[in-house]
């Protein structure tokens, strides 16, 4: 996926400079602000996933999909832009960024960033925060794309899936001022795409905790929200599950609801 992420990158140099597409970026309207209320939910717009395969049908609405997830409280939206396993794209983005737009929801391009275009891109297309996936980048490659998404003002979710990935994060100076900055967990292995729920738990002490936790992948029910807010994650990301339910801005606010329930729980004991 990385060495895909590069050819991307690189036919779309020769397509528009990285003067232009600055141009572009810095003429976009100015990143939304994310919002955190003691737990948040980003609801994620994906057409295709490598473990789950299609999750749009012929009759798919992506507009109405999208206003489910504001109605039902979503904290903001991830769209994937990855063209091949996720068949997304940044016509995804740049359109669910323009409808949200109104309704004060964030948007998150979520790919396999390796190139500081990308950011710009995504800036260009309306987002207001990106993905960066850890194991896929070598230090200097990370702190370049964070530096890039900071000038561009962007939110970032660093990505994280085993101890070594956390304790590169734990080295990082994420800086106090601009944009919230998220670390994730992802219970997804990346070699078999099996869930492992327990890696939340078993790497929840290890997340530093200047920062808001993140739970992503392997949540599909209320219980799981209540599991990693107990925990100490105060954001879910949610796709599949979502994209697979008929009654979508009723199971948003429900995570949500839950979600905050506990983490209320737990702020009062402590």
């Amino acid at each position: 996926m990385a060495a895909s992420s590069r050819r991307r990158a690189q036919a779309a140099r020769q397509q528009e400079s990285i003067g232009s597409l600055a141009q572009r970026a810095k003429g976009a309207p100015r990143p939304l602000p994310l919002k955190l209320r003691g737990f948040d939910l980003i609801a994620e717009l994906k057409l295709r996933s490598p473990a789950a395969g299609g999750l749009a049908g012929e009759t798919f609405d992506p507009g109405q999909q999208l206003d489910a997830y504001v109605a039902g409280g979503a904290a903001a939206v991830s769209v994937l832009t990855e063209p091949d396993e996720f068949k997304g794209s940044l016509a995804h983005l740049q359109s669910a960024a323009a409808r949200l737009r109104p309704a004060s929801c964030p948007v998150m391009r979520k790919d396999f960033l390796v190139d500081p275009y990308q950011v710009l891109e995504a800036r260009a297309n309306g987002a207001s925060g990106v993905l960066l996936i850890v194991a896929m980048l070598a230090d200097a490659e990370l702190d370049e794309l964070f530096a890039a998404a900071r000038e561009q003002e962007l939110f970032v979710l660093l990505e994280a899936f085993d101890s070594h990935d956390l304790d590169r994060l734990a080295r990082m100076d994420l800086g106090t001022a601009g944009a919230p900055v998220l670390i994730g967990v992802n219970s997804r292995n990346l070699k078999t795409l099996a869930v492992d729920f327990e890696r939340f738990s078993g790497l929840a002490d290890q997340i530093r905790d200047d920062v808001p936790a993140v739970a992503e992948s392997g949540i599909d029910a209320v219980a799981d929200i209540e599991a990693v807010a107990r925990l100490g994650y105060r954001l879910a990301l949610v796709g599949s599950a979502l994209m697979r339910n008929a009654e979508v801005t009723d199971t948003v606010a429900s995570f949500v609801a839950a979600g905050r329930r506990v983490a209320a729980e737990a702020a009062a004991c402590s």
